[in-house]
């Protein structure tokens, strides 16, 4: 089996992605399949953290725009961001995995409060690590969370699944003529504006010299294939 070109990545999926074909919550069957991914890369012996979102059943800022406070609707989006890592807690477990979570809110009784240095220690014992509750402040995106985790943690890799296979010039679902773009600089990712990660995660990454590859999750085999050094989607780092 070749060499991991990545030993420790952190995986950033959002919230919708575990709905599939559901209009709301989380498709088990999706759920199965990323579980089974995320242990295929653990197996062949990268040290594997995760951050899921919380859009697939609250989002603080769409909250906001219909009147809520904008605090309370982000703690109540951190408080779904739980719910989805405890179930993804679950589809690891059920296949055979060690698995924490690990939340920037107090849960005592759900799940640990994140501690750095204990999270060092589980991914260096095996087990799969899920960040829940961002960075446990409103007006932060769970991308901006993955970000500071994934360079709290050392992490190699900020892996970025989304629904296309990397970035593109435009939106490819309304412009034909879109250009798949392999490779940028994080400084170019913030001139153009591009609408993949928000502004605070492309930040912190390029401060940290962190690179980050924005790829298609919907592809089998996918995960384990850029953690051997396929040059799949698109990376961004440098400057």
């Amino acid at each position: 089996m070749p060499e991991l070109a990545y030993r420790r990545v952190l995986l950033k999926l959002s919230g919708e992605a575990l709905m599939g074909d559901e209009d709301y919550g989380i498709d088990p069957k999706v759920l199965g399949r990323i579980a089974r991914e995320v242990i295929e890369a653990h197996d062949a012996g990268a040290e594997i953290a995760l951050v899921i979102g919380g859009g697939n059943i609250f989002r603080g800022a769409g909250l906001a725009a219909g009147g809520m406070d904008r605090v309370t609707g982000d703690q109540m989006g951190m408080l779904a961001t739980v719910i989805n890592a405890l179930a993804m807690q679950d589809a690891l477990e059920k296949l055979g995995a060690k698995c924490r979570v690990m939340s920037a809110l107090k849960i005592n009784d759900v799940c640990e409060d994140y501690i750095r240095r204990r999270a060092v220690r589980h991914l260096e014992k095996g087990r799969i690590t899920i960040f829940a509750a961002g960075t446990g402040n409103p007006f932060f995106t769970t991308d901006s969370g993955a970000a500071l985790r994934a360079i709290e943690i050392g992490a190699d890799l900020l892996l970025k699944a989304t629904k296309v296979d990397g970035v593109y010039d435009k939106d490819p679902a309304r412009h034909a003529d879109a250009v798949k773009l392999d490779q940028l600089s994080y400084d170019e990712v913030i001139k153009r504006d591009l609408k993949v990660m928000d502004t605070a995660a492309f930040a912190l990454c390029r401060d940290a010299g962190l690179p980050l590859r924005i790829f298609d999750m919907a592809r089998s085999g996918v995960l384990l294939r850029i953690l051997h050094g396929e040059q799949i989607g698109t990376l961004v780092g440098g400057r």
